[in-house]
């Protein structure tokens, strides 16, 4: 079994910003494998499902970015699970906007919600699937910029962006983290948005 968490800020203020991409990934890819996410439990929302052969649990923290990690580590330890089953899907402002990157292992990279992880769960042994939202724009408060809702241009290639990092999770779960990888890290998927 695997434990899907998607970062975000609860609330409607918060739904469609930079920030809230995690959010956003796991509720595409609960609506492809119909798993509702509704239960209220573990200072989360989560359901809990099969996509094919594999369980998984998704998560959504309802603990506010910076606090994750206490949502995460409730439900690692009553579902006794451990890093090696979780994957953290997260906004990454060193990526290029659309792009989308598995990483096993590593730092916070200076995200708040990866860095509550990190330390609820004394460890960083945990998959994270980062998805590109790009850099501010010379001047912009990296801050205000996460938390901000993205521009029209990007809007357009939202659904796009989704449906294409719960894809890459759905063959990472099927078929192997090395073959998701292969297909979805390509540099040129990021020239098709």
């Amino acid at each position: 079994m695997k434990i899907i968490v998607g970062l975000g800020n609860p609330g409607v203020p918060y739904r469609m910003t930079r920030h809230n991409i995690g959010f956003q990934v796991v509720d595409r890819l609960a609506k492809l494998s119909h798993i509702p996410i509704r239960t209220k439990r573990f200072k989360s929302l989560y359901g809990k499902g099969g996509i094919d052969s594999q369980q998984v649990i998704l998560v959504k923290p309802m603990t506010f970015m910076n606090r994750s990690g206490e949502a995460v580590k409730k439900v690692t330890d009553f579902f006794h699970l451990g890093m090696g089953d979780l994957v953290v899907v997260h906004d990454d402002l060193d990526l290029a906007f659309g792009r989308i990157r598995f990483k096993q292992k590593g730092g916070d990279g200076g995200h708040q919600g990866v860095r509550s992880i990190i330390e609820s769960m004394a460890g960083n042994d945990f998959l994270r699937l980062k998805v590109g939202i790009g850099r501010p724009p010379v001047g912009k408060d990296p801050v205000e910029y996460v938390l901000g809702i993205f521009d029209e241009a990007d809007q357009a290639c939202l659904n796009e962006i989704f449906s294409r990092a719960a894809a890459s999770l759905k063959v990472m779960l099927l078929e192997g983290l090395q073959k998701a990888m292969n297909h979805f890290q390509k540099k040129s998927w990021a020239t098709t948005l």
